[in-house]
């Protein structure tokens, strides 16, 4: 997920900056013991696209984009969103999450690779981004604390699921937005901070972050509505939870099943070709709307242009067949 850059000028500049991120996360994750630095360093290859470094170096370009504390902000987000894959991935017992090995999968044949490990390595990452954002200041450390809590805030409202009464579509962008939304966010806001961007333009740049975080995660269920998370519901999955068709509520049933379940390959199929998928649609274009519309506050440039463009991105339709990389 790249967005359509047309200035010369910002081409390079986002390009000096990402590869300033790529070796800043390179000497984050080297430890003297080499099992820990092979460990930290295989989802980080992985990884493919790096969407929040990106946003903190295009928040950036609304102050000083050559501050000191820029680079080392980009590579604080990316290492914290990479220690959540390696928790969420053992949490969710996930043989495969975007395309990449679960990081307690068997690796390379050795027995090491366990739940242990994977959390362990999650914790190195951690510290090392709070290492890193120690350096920046108080007031960054603050951002980054308040983003982590309703990260963890988020994982727990989605484990126990919606209280009684309370409608589980509306829970489950709640908690999009706590568990996705938040680390977006913060990735504009502390690019913002890092460039001495106006505090009114760091706001604005978190609430577009939340909503873009949002709205890329909705669009990874909807472009594979496979119920790969069978505990936790997808949107798509949700919607169908509260129609009144009693059809959909017995094709809810079979998705968030267990996945040896008989018939749930054919529900999946039937989901597919399902017009809830397009309610789902209208809620991601609906999140993504209010990203850009974030972006009024800014002033026109090329990196709100930029930015603009990934609300286009975020929402367009693939046809790969294979997950999309999520926001997530």
């Amino acid at each position: 997920m790249q967005p359509t850059v047309r200035d010369h000028a910002l081409v390079d500049g986002l390009r000096a900056g990402q590869a300033a991120v790529e070796e800043g996360l390179l000497r984050a994750t080297k430890s003297d013991v080499p099992f820990i630095t092979e460990a930290a360093r295989e989802l980080t290859r992985t990884a493919g696209r790096r969407l929040r470094p990106l946003l903190v170096l295009l928040a950036a370009r609304f102050g000083d984009p050559g501050a000191p504390g820029v680079v080392p902000a980009a590579v604080v987000v990316e290492l914290t969103h990479l220690a959540t894959h390696y928790h969420d991935d053992v949490r969710d017992e996930a043989a495969v999450r975007r395309d990449a090995p679960r990081p307690d999968a068997d690796w390379d044949n050795d027995a090491n690779w366990d739940n242990t490990v994977a959390v362990l390595t999650g914790d190195f990452l951690f510290a090392r981004a709070s290492h890193i954002l120690a350096d920046l200041g108080p007031r960054a450390v603050r951002i980054q604390a308040q983003a982590f809590r309703r990260q963890v805030t988020g994982q727990i409202l989605e484990t126990t699921g919606p209280r009684e009464g309370h409608d589980p579509v509306e829970h489950h962008l709640d908690v999009l937005a706590s568990r996705t939304g938040s680390l977006t966010a913060v990735s504009g806001r502390l690019g913002a901070l890092a460039s001495g961007a106006d505090p009114s333009v760091a706001d604005a740049l978190a609430r577009y972050g939340e909503r873009l975080g949002v709205a890329g995660h909705l669009a990874n269920e909807v472009a594979t509505p496979t119920a790969r998370r069978p505990t936790l519901p997808t949107l798509p999955a949700l919607l169908l939870a509260r129609a009144a068709d009693p059809a959909d509520r017995e094709l809810y049933e079979l998705l968030t099943g267990p996945a040896e379940r008989a018939g749930q390959a054919e529900a999946v199929a039937r989901l597919r070709a399902h017009p809830v998928l397009d309610l789902a649609r209208e809620e991601t274009a609906r999140q993504a709307d209010a990203a850009r519309a974030a972006l009024s506050a800014l002033p026109d440039c090329p990196a709100r242009d930029a930015l603009e463009s990934l609300c286009e991105t975020v929402v367009a339709p693939t046809d790969t067949g294979r997950p999309r990389r999520s926001c997530g």
